[in-house]
Order: C-alpha cells, then sequence, then structure tokens
C-alpha cells in the first residue's frame, strides 16, 4: 500500500518535532514548511493526501493560504489548526472547505484519530452502505415480485433510486452491479404491470386511473391558483427522479418541500404526447380530434412541441380559470437570464408557467457528442453533470428570487429516459416513426412477445394516422432497430438515454410543491 503523505504547515513548526516524529513512527511520510508561500509551492510540486495548516501565521495568513491551496488542487482534505474558536474564524474556513479543524495544543493521538477519520472515510462508507445493502436487498427483490398498485411501485423506484445514490458513494463496483441487476428485473415487473393495466387506466372513470399527464395541471397546479400569490409551474424536460434528488438538495436552502409525490407519464414518453397532454389536460387523441390544428403526426416534419403556450391557454379557458399568467420555454442560458431580468413583471402573475430544456438537451448531445458520452460514461457522472447545470443555472437563481419573494413553486417533468442496451429488430414502412423506445405505422413486423402493444390506439387515447396505424413499445432497457444497417445503428446507440418506452424511469415522475424557507 502506498505511503500517505502529509504535509505540516505552521511558523512554529520546530516545537512540533515530536508530533512529526510520531507520525513518522506509524508509518505517515511527513514533510513540512514555515510559512503560506512555502506551502503553496509544495503543492504545486508534490501530491499529498492531507494537509495539517497553522490559521495563525506571519505573511500569508492561515486562511489565505487555504483558498490558494484549494485552487490548486481542490481534492485535497485540509485541516486547520487554530488558537481559538473565533466565529468569524471558523466560518472563513469552513466556507473554504476545511476537513477538520483542531484548538492548540493538539496532541498526537488527536492527529492520527483525525488521520483515520478523514482518510478512511471511503472505506468506511463503503463497507457500511455494503453491509446494509446486502440486508435490504431480500426486502427490494420482494417487492418487485409483489407490487400490485402505482403506490407500491412509486415506494419500490425511490428506495431503488436512494441506494442508487448511497452505492455511487460507495467503491464497492460489485454492489452498484447487482443493484443495476435489481434495476432491469424492476423495470421488466414494471412492464408487465403497465401492460395489463394501462388500457384499464385509459378508459376507466377518473377515480381507477392513477395521476396521469393530463390530468396533472387540473388537479394540482390549477387549485393552488390565487391572484395575489404568484405561483411558479416549472417543466425540467426530460428528468427523472434519481436527477431530481441530485438537485433537491440544493433547493431546501431557499425552498421547503410541501409535497412530494411521483405520477404516470402517458404512452408513449416523449414530449410530442406526454408534455402536449400535461398541457392540453387531454389525451393525444382527443387534442387531434378537438383541436386538429394544434396536433403534428410522427411521420410529419413539423416541430411537435410548439403549441404547448396555445393548449395551456385552451385548458385554463375550458378549466373556468381566469387568471393573469405568462409561458416562457428555456432552452439557453441567454434565454433564462432574459426571463429573470423580468422577474418584477412576472411576479405581477398568478401563475407562471417555464419549461426548460436543458437536461432533454443534454441526453440527446450524450449521444450524438462523443466528449459528453466520455464525460458521462456511467449514472454517477451523469447525475454530476446535472447537479453542476443546476447550481450554475438561471433556473437556481430564478428559485432564488421567486423566494425571497414569497412566490410559491411546482415543479416536475414531463418523461423520463433510460440508459438502453438491449437491440430489438422492428420492421416498417417509410411512415413509420423513428423514435427508439416506440414505433407506430401500419405495416409494423416485431415480435409481439418482446413489446407491448396497442392494436387500436384510440383505447389507448392515442391518434390513427390510418386504419390499421398501431403503436409498439420498448420495456426495461430495450431499444427498437430496423435490420437496415443494423450493427452500426446498434453500436451508435447502445448505453444512450432514450425516452418513449416503458421503464419506471421514463414514466414514474416527480411533481414536488415547493414554498419559501
Amino acid at each position: 500500500m502506498r505511503q500517505i503523505r502529509i504535509l505540516w504547515v505552521d511558523d512554529e513548526i520546530g516545537v512540533l518535532r515530536s508530533h512529526i516524529l510520531y507520525l513518522n513512527e506509524k508509518g505517515f511520510e511527513t514533510d513540512t514548511c514555515h510559512s503560506g508561500n512555502d506551502a503553496i509551492v509544495m503543492v504545486r510540486e508534490k501530491a499529498y493526501d492531507i494537509i495539517f495548516l497553522d490559521e495563525h501565521m506571519p505573511g500569508l495568513s492561515g486562511i489565505e493560504t487555504l483558498r490558494r491551496i484549494k485552487g490548486i488542487r481542490p481534492s485535497i482534505p485540509v485541516v486547520m489548526i487554530t488558537k481559538s474558536e473565533e466565529e468569524d474564524i471558523m466560518d472563513a474556513a469552513i466556507g473554504s472547505q476545511i476537513a477538520d479543524y483542531l484548538i492548540k495544543p493538539v496532541k498526537p493521538q488527536q492527529i492520527l484519530h483525525t488521520l483515520k477519520r478523514i482518510l478512511n472515510i471511503e472505506e468506511i462508507v463503503t463497507r457500511q452502505t455494503t453491509t446494509v445493502f446486502r440486508e435490504e436487498f431480500s426486502s427490494i427483490a420482494d417487492m418487485i415480485s409483489s407490487a400490485s398498485s402505482v403506490e407500491q411501485w412509486s415506494e419500490l423506484y425511490r428506495r431503488l433510486t436512494f441506494w442508487q445514490g448511497e452505492l455511487i458513494r460507495s467503491s464497492d463496483t460489485g454492489m452498484r452491479e447487482v443493484l443495476r441487476m435489481q434495476e432491469a428485473d424492476a423495470n421488466r415487473a414494471f412492464a408487465k404491470y403497465i401492460s395489463g393495466n394501462y388500457l384499464k387506466w385509459i378508459s376507466a372513470d377518473t377515480s381507477d386511473r392513477p395521476l396521469m399527464s393530463p390530468a396533472v395541471l387540473a388537479k394540482r397546479v390549477f387549485p393552488m391558483i390565487s391572484k395575489g400569490a404568484p405561483l411558479f409551474f416549472i417543466i425540467i424536460d426530460n428528468m427523472r427522479l434519481d436527477q431530481w434528488q441530485t438537485i433537491a438538495g440544493d433547493l431546501r436552502q431557499v425552498m421547503r418541500t410541501v409535497d412530494d409525490e411521483l405520477y404516470l407519464s402517458i404512452l408513449p414518453t416523449t414530449t410530442q404526447y406526454s408534455r402536449n397532454a400535461l398541457f392540453a389536460g387531454l389525451m393525444p387523441a382527443a387534442i387531434e380530434e378537438l383541436m386538429p390544428e394544434y396536433w403534428i403526426d410522427d411521420h410529419e416534419d413539423e416541430g411537435k412541441n410548439l403549441n404547448e403556450e396555445k393548449l395551456l391557454s385552451k385548458n385554463l379557458l375550458r378549466s373556468g380559470i381566469n387568471c393573469r399568467w405568462s409561458y416562457h420555454k428555456i432552452s439557453s442560458d441567454a434565454e433564462g437570464r432574459s426571463v429573470n431580468d423580468r422577474i418584477s413583471q412576472l411576479m405581477a402573475n398568478d401563475l407562471n408557467v417555464l419549461v426548460y430544456n436543458f437536461v432533454d438537451m443534454l441526453s440527446h448531445a450524450r449521444t450524438e457528442i462523443n466528449l459528453i458520452r466520455d464525460l458521462t460514461a456511467d449514472e454517477a457522472s451523469w447525475l454530476t453533470l446535472t447537479h453542476s447545470w443546476f447550481i450554475h443555472s438561471p433556473l437556481m437563481e430564478l428559485l432564488r428570487f421567486v423566494s425571497a419573494r414569497g412566490a410559491r413553486v411546482v415543479i416536475t417533468t414531463d418523461h423520463g429516459s433510460v440508459r438502453v442496451q438491449k437491440p430489438l429488430k422492428v420492421v416498417g414502412d417509410r411512415q413509420t416513426s423513428v423514435n427508439l423506445r416506440y414505433k407506430t405505422g401500419r405495416n409494423l413486423d416485431y415480435n409481439p412477445r418482446e413489446v407491448f402493444e396497442i392494436t387500436a390506439p384510440t383505447k389507448a387515447g392515442l391518434p390513427m394516422v390510418n386504419i390499421t396505424s398501431r403503436y409498439i413499445f420498448a420495456c426495461a432497457n430495450d431499444f427498437l432497430v430496423y435490420p437496415n444497417n443494423y450493427n452500426n445503428v446498434v453500436s451508435y446507440y447502445r448505453d444512450s438515454f432514450q425516452h418513449g418506452g416503458i421503464s419506471l424511469q421514463e414514466m414514474m415522475l416527480p411533481l414536488v410543491s415547493l414554498e419559501p424557507v
């Protein structure tokens, strides 16, 4: 095992000779220096595992030295050693991301305990997480085999997402693989559940149907509209539950969660269908029938989500809601900042609807740009990139603004995405849709045991281009590929994030109500 390297910075390092000898006897490699400037030079020249830094030194102070060290090597844990616990000093140190602090005089045993705690933390987290997950494995397997309601599937999906986050913190790749296998099992079972219940939900009385895309505004958003108290309804396009949980922690600084649930996207789980249904308050077939000028079929070249504002307007009118409202679609930082510049105008509205497209754009970029795919090779890096976008985004800035002004917020998404792995061959004509997770057309040839098929689209609330049209949906992590150029297409799209089909990640969507802290 490589020897641990320590740098100890103190202008009175000579009086700490016994501490240094003690650490060397314990097997640590310990370098010392007398000033902040010397420490900065040494950090540039050598890779240290941890730094002990005196807070009070002549010349460059400990706090300033800490900031410069973090600028060079942000990940090095730094332990601040100080003569006092003055609040302003501690705030400055903690704000500069210290790993710990110790009060002088320090004893050698204190130093050793700190080293073990900080440097062994990954091992401790991994060991504890692995032990608990092993105990949970059987419980999750039982939940997968017995889930028979949307509520049970919601609980199971939350449990799987929780353990995904926990195991990302762990270095046990074996347990991560076990969890991925359980997720695959869960998605297969979930697809069977959806196949057996979906058509019944669409045709059932509303009291028997789970909360689905067309009912979100009427049941969760419209009742919250009250004049004099602005409501911001925010849709982050293509956001999964795990991505929401990644950014939710940062929101706790500015907003408090009032309600947190999961709702079901309709099929297909794409913007064209699920988001238009959400805004219209209607299934796609009803949109096509009642407002044909606002519905664009799959085989047509026009944009499929260009009429959201008009669909929302019709929904408000049909629901008897007379209020001041606005709609904004944000596809770039510039557009987001432009909206933020008009915050005073937005606060004068009763309802503000904002659609943020970044996560969906990132998903497409991951497929098309090798660099993005390399940077997001696994779930951990994918979530990290989502989190990085959010904390620096105009959306986070907007949420700070509206929270400070007392507004309420509802955040959701229109669909999620799943990382696809297994190709399934499908044959279709020129008018067959191109989506990899669902196909619609009149001359589809496929294995019906491998997909969820809807042979009578109107029973599923879906438009029919012609009398023989049907829809088929990929399940779990499958994707649908034409025989032409099969190997190249499979190679290009395997391991990409896609949506349109049936999986927990695509269909079970966060719907969260927030208010200022």
